[in-house]
């Protein structure tokens, strides 16, 4: 959500490039639990012995940039805080087994914001089967909630980012665009499609159990910039047509708009991947080529990545 500018020191650096660099920093000892970190929706953890493996995600949530108290009643940014990180959950095939969450309240909240808060939350936690097990509270000059979600899911069976190949089909689930469209106009279905996204955990356990997805991600930042993302993390490029456009936005919307929460995802060309599962469309949009890692072309010409990037200068 583009409301405000993110004045930081590292502005010259985007998100991918900061991550990166920490990424390069980070040794892991010998014989480590943590066969996947940074650059996945989640971390992936493998306890010795288990059958399962344990995912592992956060997600901020930061007032003026995510959501303003405007215009996002105080239930909606409680279930939003906590559908952020379960679309991680849901984007590695995953299951959710209980929440964290962090929270900073500034002096404008009151007793009642924050309990209708904690209402939206655990109503959808409730729904989702994530309890929440704890947290922390503290006092701010900005709202602010940090979410911690985890998640299992068979041994060895994550769905990653790094596993698109040459030759494999891209697909999308849904429309895209939507929630951009939402955040333009305030109003109508594309304005509760933004404050109310709708983690795909069923769609993401189809695709590890039954498809054998080889790579996904969700679409939190923009097809253009998550593609890249896929791409450069699996080594390939892509070239793609026109994605499935949410009624009433543009293809700018849902090329670059970000907040979908819709899986990304590539399958083998010999997969027979439906038309909808449970209602919802999967659409073929293009597929995965040798070339230079993190390329995207689309209907023959180069991408721009144009995502939403919290570093990037505005």
């Amino acid at each position: 959500m583009k409301t405000v500018g993110c004045w930081h020191t590292l502005w010259k650096l985007t998100e991918d490039r900061i991550l990166g660099r920490v990424r390069r920093k980070v040794s892991l000892p010998r014989g480590s639990e943590l066969v996947a970190g940074i650059g996945d929706d989640c971390a992936v953890v493998r306890p010795r012995g288990a059958r399962e493996d344990l995912l592992f995600t956060t997600d901020l949530l930061v007032e003026n940039v995510h959501f303003t108290r405007t215009t996002h009643p105080p239930e909606v940014v409680g279930r939003k805080a906590l559908a952020r990180g379960l679309s991680d959950i849901a984007a590695m095939g995953g299951e959710p087994r209980f929440c964290l969450l962090s929270l900073v309240a500034p002096q404008w909240t009151d007793q009642t914001w924050i309990r209708r808060f904690y209402e939206g939350l655990l109503a959808f936690s409730d729904r989702t089967h994530t309890p929440l097990a704890g947290g922390d509270l503290a006092c701010g000059r900005n709202f602010a909630c940090d979410i911690v979600v985890a998640g299992a899911v068979p041994r060895g069976q994550a769905l990653l980012r790094s596993g698109a190949k040459p030759g494999d089909s891209i697909y999308v689930s849904g429309a895209l665009g939507g929630s951009a469209l939402g955040l333009r106009t305030g109003k109508g279905p594309a304005w509760k499609r933004h404050l109310k996204p709708e983690p795909r955990l069923e769609l993401g356990r189809y695709l590890r159990w039954r498809l054998r997805a080889t790579a996904a991600m969700d679409l939190s930042d923009g097809l253009s910039l998550d593609l890249h993302r896929m791409c450069m993390a699996s080594g390939v490029s892509a070239s793609i047509g026109p994605p499935p456009v949410f009624p009433g936005a543009g293809l700018e919307d849902a090329l670059h708009g970000g907040e979908d929460y819709e899986l990304l995802f590539t399958a083998s060309s010999r997969v027979r991947v439906p038309a909808r599962y449970k209602g919802l469309p999967l659409t073929r949009i293009g597929s995965i080529h040798r070339g230079r890692a993190g390329d995207v072309f689309s209907s023959g010409r180069p991408l721009a990545v144009l995502g939403y990037d919290h570093f990037r200068r505005k």
